[in-house]
């Protein structure tokens, strides 16, 4: 008897809410529905009861919900006249099965007729405050005067401004850069869409788009929402730091910069130099850091080329999308937010000159077989182009990946290998000419001496039998992150690095280290794994000269990911 008397209760509870409400079971037929949903959607309940929800309930989504188990929150759909919003909540048991799924939606049509017809701006807060606070974008509303009366929770969170801080006030009060929509539309009556600006004290970059807001043909105020772009702009500027990374204008090396006596480098040199002087593609081989950039710009300066531009492209660094567009351009309309009058590519801002592909293996097919055809027809359309552009690129391409095996595995285009295959060079590792690094040592420390604004004379012959009893899987560029943090180490009144100023070569190394910063009577495995992280993190910043691109690929993970750790470990504000 309590059990129906309970039941009963929750009935009535329900159906005496604003809100509609209707529930499925697993099988997606409706096994509730109230009376404000009956009277949304023009059905009776009894007619609808044990039916499949698809086929019954216009525009329904509750059955995907079933089939995914995953919530759709503030869905806002056209239903006949007028216009819903409405949230789908998976329902699942103690074990986390989905048993079931739940709407529920209102009729804002009503809310947009209410706002029309009260003349108080206090009553329209009062009755709309419950519906814009859960709402994800910032609302502020403002009387005739351009006075703010109500903000939402998300305004708050968005300006780090409280409503006591800025109802009653004009609505200047949270603006940092910029000029007030609502103010403007006090003045003249028109709605404003795309207003770029800065809020609160923060100077969070904001999207503003505001509409006035009438009653019975007069002005009352005006509503606005305010979206975050603060996050989007710095995708933007990290997309447009990457650009700047994989770009450059000029070569800036020759065969003189090229430190190398042992056979293996006397060979790959004789090589370049002689390859130079032709306009035959090159090949560069050779595992990361060991200098086949440094080899590009000594061909490119050794050419007859050297006068025209020298365009360096990483094909890791962008996705396939951006890579394609960056490197073959593309007619103005070409897709969603192509700029007006469309773009030049790298290839053909290389004209006449020379384009370096660094890490060609990790080039998507899709691009691969474009800079097929351009090697094969020296040609190439820009994306939604139609007209062929003839061009005279001289192309260098570099990996450390095994092309070979790429190709057997169809990962790597056979005609695309043969045609960049042309003249191989491969760049010996730094283990396989150790006989080079006293040259290569002092080389750096000259070049480090420039950047840090040291004037230390050399290395002692202790620490120089250090490092060459180091395998040196990071090559020439290891050994120059290497000597760049012993110079960090020595004190300003010492001329020569020693050997206690070489920090640890290996992984053991670095691990003792780690252990040793802990704090082992309260040890615990959170601790360790942060502790480890934020090691691994700051090595990886070390040898990547602060490179935060490079950083996040030698770490595995993404620039967006190694910005959050930064932040998460206070390396960054």
């Amino acid at each position: 008897m309590k059990n129906e008397m309970y039941d009963e209760l929750i009935k009535k509870t329900l159906n005496s809410i604003t809100e509609a409400i209707i529930i499925v079971d697993k099988d997606s037929k409706i096994v509730y529905i109230n009376q404000s949903a009956c009277n949304i959607l023009g059905l009776s309940s009894d007619n609808v009861i044990g039916r499949e929800v698809n086929g019954t309930i216009p525009n329904t989504r509750l059955h995907i919900v079933l089939e995914t188990g995953k919530p759709e929150y503030n869905r806002i759909q056209k239903l006949h006249d007028n216009v819903i919003i409405t949230s789908r909540i998976p329902i699942r048991n103690e074990i986390g099965e989905v048993i079931g799924a739940a709407a529920v939606f209102r009729d804002i049509t009503t809310v947009q007729k209410l706002a029309e017809e009260v003349t108080n701006l206090r009553e329209i807060e009062a009755m709309l405050s419950a519906i814009i606070d859960s709402t994800n974008d910032a609302i502020s509303v403002a009387d005739s005067e351009g006075k703010v009366v109500l903000v939402n929770r998300a305004y708050t969170r968005l300006t780090g401004l409280s409503p006591k801080e800025v109802i009653g006030k004009l609505a200047t009060i949270d603006i940092a850069e910029g000029e007030s929509v609502h103010i403007k539309i006090a003045k003249d009556k028109r709605p404003i869409y795309g207003v770029r600006m800065k809020v609160g004290p923060l100077k969070k970059e904001v999207l503003v788009n505001a509409s006035p807001i009438f009653v019975n043909g007069e002005f009352k105020g005006s509503v606005g929402v305010i979206h975050d772009v603060s996050e989007m702009i710095k995708l933007v500027e990290e997309l447009e730091d990457a650009k700047r990374i994989i770009r450059k204008i000029k070569a800036k090396y020759t065969f003189q910069d090229i430190v190398g006596k042992s056979p293996k480098m006397i060979v790959a040199i004789d090589q370049a130099k002689k390859v130079a002087k032709t306009p035959a593609t090159v090949l560069l081989r050779g595992e990361s850091g060991t200098g086949k950039e440094l080899f590009a710009h000594a061909i490119h300066n050794e050419s007859d080329r050297a006068n025209a531009p020298f365009i360096s492209v990483n094909c890791a660094a962008l996705p396939e999308t951006i890579l394609e567009s960056e490197l073959f351009g593309y007619e103005e309309g070409a897709f969603t937010g192509a700029k007006k009058g469309g773009k030049i590519g790298l290839i053909e801002e290389a004209n006449n000159g020379t384009l370096f592909l660094d890490e060609i293996g990790k080039m998507s097919l899709k691009v691969q077989s474009k800079l097929l055809r351009f090697l094969q027809d020296r040609e190439i359309y820009r994306i939604g182009g139609v007209n062929p552009i003839k061009l005279d690129v001289r192309i260098i391409a570099a990996t450390n990946m095994n092309l070979e095996k790429m190709v057997e595995k169809g990962d790597f285009l056979l005609d695309l290998y043969y045609r960049l295959n042309v003249v191989p060079i491969f760049i010996p590792p730094l283990r396989e000419r150790l006989e080079d690094l006293e040259e290569l040592v002092h080389v750096i420390i000259r070049k480090l001496n420039q950047e840090f604004g040291r004037i230390v004379e050399g290395i002692d012959e202790g620490a120089l039998e250090l490092l060459r009893k180091y395998h040196w899987p990071g090559n020439v560029r290891e050994l120059e992150n290497v000597l760049g943090r012993a110079m960090i180490n020595i004190e300003y009144d010492e001329k020569r690095i020693m050997k206690h100023h070489i920090p640890p070569l290996t992984f053991e190394q670095v691990d003792k280290l780690i252990v040793q910063d802990l704090d082992l009577s309260s040890l615990r495995l959170k601790d360790v794994i942060e502790n480890a992280e934020k090691a691994a993190i700051k090595a990886a910043l070390k040898e990547a000269n602060g490179n935060r691109e490079r950083a996040a690929r030698s770490l595995g993970i993404s620039v967006r990911n190694l910005y959050y750790k930064l932040k998460k470990y206070g390396f960054i504000d």
